[in-house]
C-alpha cells in the first residue's frame, strides 16, 4: 500500500488532497497544528493524523520516525500575513518563511532518505498565484511561495536521476479559511479578475496532485490552477 503524508492537513485544501488519497486506497497520514476537532474528524474518515510544528527539526524526525517512508509527500501547510511592508516585523517575516519555505525543506530532507532506498518518490510543494507574480499587501507571503517555487526546480534536477519526482502547484483564490478575510464586496471584484468567474475549489487542487502523481514523465514544473487568474 501506498504511503502519503500530507502537511497542513485537516482543512482546506489539505483535507481535499488527504480524502482524495484516501479514496485510491492509500495510507495517508496528515499534519496538524492545533485544530483537534478537524484531527478528530480526520481519523474517524481513516486518515493517521500527527500533531506537530513542521518548523521544527525534531518534530519533523519524530514524525518520520512514527509514520516510516513515504512514496508521496505534500508540501501544503502554510500561512500568510496581509501588511503593508513597513508594518512588517522581522519576527512576523521569519515566522512565516519558518512555516512556508523551512517547513517543506525539512519535511522534504527526510522523505527523500526514504525515496531514495526505493528509487521513486514524488514531493509536491503547494506554492500560490502569488508566489508568481506578488501581491501588494502581501510581500512576505509572495516572497516565501516564490522561495518554493525555487525550491522545487532545484531539488527536481537533484532527484531527478534517482527517479524522485519533484513538483508544484501554483493555487489561485480558493474557497478557503485563508480567504475568509475578504468582504462579500472584495470577493465580487476578485472574481471579476478571475477568467472563468469563480473561486477555485479545493478539490480542483486535489485532483492536480493526483494528476501529477499520475503523469510520471513531468518533474520540475510549477502548475498554476487558478482559472487564470494572475496571468
Amino acid at each position: 500500500m501506498k504511503k502519503v503524508l500530507i502537511t497542513g492537513g485537516t482543512r482546506g485544501i489539505g483535507k481535499a488532497i488527504a480524502l482524495r488519497f484516501i479514496k485510491k486506497g492509500y495510507r495517508v497520514c496528515v499534519t496538524y497544528s492545533k485544530d483537534e476537532e478537524s484531527a478528530t474528524k480526520m481519523r474517524e474518515m481513516g486518515v493517521e493524523t500527527y500533531k506537530c510544528d513542521v518548523r521544527k527539526e525534531n518534530d519533523i524526525k519524530s514524525l518520520f520516525q512514527r509514520f516510516g517512508a513515504v512514496d508521496i509527500l505534500v508540501n501544503n501547510a502554510g500561512v500568510s500575513l496581509i501588511k503593508l511592508t513597513q508594518d512588517v516585523s522581522a519576527d512576523e517575516w521569519d515566522d512565516l518563511f519558518a512555516v512556508n519555505v523551512r517547513g517543506a525543506f525539512l519535511c522534504s530532507r527526510e522523505a527523500i532518505k526514504g525515496m531514495l532506498s526505493n528509487q521513486k518518490g514524488l514531493i509536491v510543494n503547494i506554492s500560490s498565484v502569488w508566489g508568481e507574480v506578488g501581491a501588494s499587501c502581501e510581500t512576505a507571503y509572495s516572497a516565501s511561495k516564490s522561495a518554493l517555487i525555487g525550491f522545487t526546480k532545484a531539488l527536481a534536477k537533484e532527484l531527478a536521476p534517482s527517479g524522485i519526482r519533484v513538483n508544484c502547484i501554483s493555487p489561485g483564490v480558493i474557497d478557503t479559511k485563508m480567504n475568509e478575510h475578504f468582504s462579500q464586496d472584495d470577493l465580487a471584484l476578485i472574481k471579476e479578475e478571475i477568467p472563468v468567474g469563480r473561486l477555485g475549489k479545493s478539490e480542483e487542487i486535489a485532483s492536480a496532485v493526483t494528476f501529477l502523481e499520475e503523469n510520471e514523465y513531468i518533474t520540475g514544473v510549477d502548475l498554476p490552477v487558478g482559472g487564470g487568474f494572475g496571468f
